[in-house]
């Protein structure tokens, strides 16, 4: 049976792009790895946040839309999104938020505690401490190595057939079915990071997409003959499973599981240097060939964004 070692990205939609950087770079300390546009709407930025070397596991993406319609996070989606910390950190955390005015919760699951906040435009977050996944060597004003966030702890999923979803992450995906805790049922995967995938037992009512929710969750491939090999196992479970699509910095496929969370496959190379050194990733706005001849056009109709510096953000003691 094939097993995914985890979350390769989990992509969403936002707001202001300028909001959506100064909250990512600027307050969570993420590295900006990619600047490029949306393939199937380039008016659109698609910005890519991660750890220093843009590995998966560490990679949330964003199609930000300034004057987009707010969405409602409910079944079908991807919830709440799960970052790692290092062991010892919360109180660093929770200090930094509550230097940016940002209200957050505390809550214990599975015997750990989460810090629980909203990104400017909605989107569900959590941070909890784990010893697994390695340290990100990313720095960002008081945000040094020790203190940055690793990657994805994981996810949360809210699905509108939870025993659907249960079975096709089990079934199709290969993970571990670990716990069950209140109202949620725990999975894992072989990974390090990435690999812990909560999900709610009970049904959700439908979500909304729109501004502030998840648009999909990807998992990870190994390379592009094990995609293909997924591409295979995901038809002959019965999904409606695409074509395999290039994003230039991975191959991708998608499909709708029966819990109507939009799934994606993602091969982990060939990764985000191959149009940027790895000390100049995000520095500049990347296209793929295809619209290389409209840039200038392209970047009249983008926003103009700038990365925040770490005395950037007004909230910032």
């Amino acid at each position: 049976m094939k097993k995914t070692a985890g979350i390769h990205h989990i992509s969403a939609i936002v707001g202001h792009p300028q909001e959506n950087t100064d909250f990512y770079a600027g307050v969570l300390g993420l590295r900006m790895i990619k600047k490029t546009v949306n393939f199937d709407d380039p008016g659109t930025y698609h910005l890519y946040f991660g750890n220093e070397a843009g590995e998966p596991g560490t990679i949330i993406t964003f199609f930000p839309w300034a004057n987009a319609y707010p969405g409602a996070v409910g079944g079908g989606q991807t919830g709440v999104t799960s970052y790692v910390i290092p062991l010892n950190t919360m109180d660093f955390w929770e200090k930094r938020l509550e230097s940016f005015h940002i209200h957050y919760t505390k809550a214990e699951r599975f015997g750990e505690t989460s810090l629980r906040f909203n990104d400017p435009h909605g989107l569900k977050l959590e941070l909890v401490e784990r010893e697994s996944g390695k340290e990100n060597g990313w720095s960002f004003g008081d945000i040094k190595p020790e203190y940055a966030i690793k990657g994805f702890g994981g996810a949360t999923l809210y699905s509108v057939r939870p025993e659907k979803t249960m079975e096709t992450l089990t079934e199709v995906m290969g993970l571990e079915r670990v716990g069950e805790e209140a109202d949620i049922v725990r999975f894992k995967s072989f990974g390090d990071i990435g690999n812990v995938i909560d999900v709610r037992k009970f049904p959700m009512p439908r979500g909304k997409m729109g501004v502030g929710t998840v648009h999909h969750i990807a998992w990870r491939a190994e390379n592009e003959a094990d995609h293909l090999d997924w591409q295979k196992t995901v038809r002959e479970a019965g999904y409606m499973a695409t074509e395999v699509k290039d994003r230039n910095y991975f191959n991708a496929i998608y499909f709708r599981e029966y819990g109507e969370i939009l799934f994606e496959i993602a091969t982990d190379p060939p990764g985000f240097t191959v149009d940027e050194a790895p000390e100049s990733l995000g520095s500049e706005l990347k296209l793929p060939p295809q619209y290389e001849a409209h840039r200038e056009t392209l970047v009249q109709s983008l926003i103009p964004i700038k990365l925040p510096g770490v005395n950037d953000n007004k909230g910032h003691k």
